[in-house]
């Protein structure tokens, strides 16, 4: 499989895959941390100069932050402040480097996970999942015009996927700073997924919930790669955790 791939062995492993585009403009990040283990993926806004720069930038503002900043058994609000510095930070570097407004963002998806507790911030239509007993039990809303239309009722869900602006974001850094958190408690045999619109535009929910739930995290990261590069024609990033 090319691409990029990469973790540890039966706690968590990620890949990117290019799909059916000359250029990857998706990155993601695992990094231990002793205690924890810090987990992200992000996604170059397809159509803007930069994408694939704004990507991995972004996840190595991300690592920088918290191998700075982070301590062992550092409290709950410590660690949203720095997942707060850390898309500040990264915003602030798009709008610099950009040859113009909104022409360099990224969606950023991040997990930090320590002692049965997920900490997630999201911005863009990236996505973190809490799979239990092979279903979803929780998911990142979307900022993007789709979810809003969905929201108003104007259009169901089964229809977000063939609409004419499912890749247009509400929110990104690089062109509208925004982000959302959660807490999320997890118990003995939950599974973490954060993946890009490369996967979850294309496969079902609840296909996506048992490729996940029945594996290790590399095989179950490599089932998901698998199908969805027989359909997708976008960038794919997956980061699987398990054996919380």
């Amino acid at each position: 499989m090319s691409g990029q791939a990469g973790g540890v062995d039966g706690i968590v492993w990620g890949i990117s895959h290019p799909g059916g585009r000359a250029k990857n403009e998706d990155a993601f990040l695992i990094l231990p941390l002793g205690d924890a283990y810090l987990l992200a993926v992000a996604d170059g806004l397809g159509g803007h100069e930069g994408g694939e720069l704004a990507s991995k930038v972004a996840v190595e503002l991300l690592r920088e932050t918290f191998e700075r900043g982070y301590t062992r058994g550092m409290g709950v609000e410590r660690v949203k402040d720095l997942l707060l510095r850390a898309y500040e930070d990264a915003h602030r570097r798009m709008v610099e480097m950009s040859p113009g407004p909104g022409k360099m963002g990224t969606t950023l998806t991040s997990a930090f996970v320590r002692n049965g507790k997920g900490i997630i911030a999201n911005t863009g239509d990236s996505r973190a999942y809490l799979v239990r007993g092979g279903e979803i039990a929780e998911r990142t809303r979307d900022h993007s015009v789709v979810q809003e239309l969905i929201e108003r009722g104007v259009i169901r869900e089964e229809e977000a996927r063939e609409h004419p602006m499912r890749h247009v974001v509400t929110k990104a850094l690089g062109v509208d700073f925004g982000i959302d958190s959660y807490v999320w408690e997890l118990k003995a045999g939950d599974v973490l997924l954060l993946s890009t619109d490369g996967l979850h535009d294309y496969i079902d929910e609840g296909i996506i919930g048992k490729l996940v739930f029945e594996s290790d995290p590399r095989t179950a990261a490599e089932a998901l790669i698998g199908e969805a590069l027989k359909v997708t024609k976008d960038n794919v990033t997956v980061v699987v955790f398990g054996e919380v």
